[in-house]
């Protein structure tokens, strides 16, 4: 079987909307609204400073993706990239396909001299933080705060 990492396209739209649903799901037990949904991901397209989406696909068929925000640091003078939204259909996890994306991101990253790679995970995911952690990510020593507006 072949694996193979694309930037991701309008056409891929209502995968990565679906998957977004489903891993919100999956990880907070949360339900989006599908329209709000499908509007924020065309909202990457549309102003694609933003971010990217990748996916992976396994004999030429979608199995997951990822997306890539920035955030600026004026500390270190570039880009921290934020890996968020990653998903993996689950007849397709534990086959390579994160390996594969987040080694796309990486090399995307280095080229661009980005100041480091960030995500965020729930801290009752051992099983994503173990896989963070083999790809070479370490926890940092930062807690995250937030209001929702």
């Amino acid at each position: 079987m072949t694996l193979s990492i694309r930037p991701a396209t309008a056409a891929d739209i209502p995968a990565l909307c679906a998957w977004n649903a489903a891993m919100a799901l999956e990880t907070e037990g949360l339900e989006l609204d599908p329209k709000v949904l499908e509007c924020g991901v065309r909202g990457v397209f549309e102003q694609p400073q933003r971010g990217f989406y990748l996916v992976a696909e396994r004999d030429g068929v979608a199995v997951g993706g990822l997306m890539v925000t920035f955030e600026w640091s004026d500390w270190r003078n570039g880009d921290y990239w934020w890996i968020q939204s990653v998903y993996v259909v689950p007849e397709a996890r534990r086959d390579g396909a994160f390996r594969a994306l987040y080694a796309e991101v990486e090399r995307r990253a280095r080229a661009a001299r980005a100041a480091s790679l960030r995500l965020y995970v729930e801290t009752e995911n051992g099983r994503a933080q173990a896989t963070y952690e083999r790809q070479g990510m370490h926890r940092c020593h930062y807690e995250m705060y937030e209001q929702v507006l």
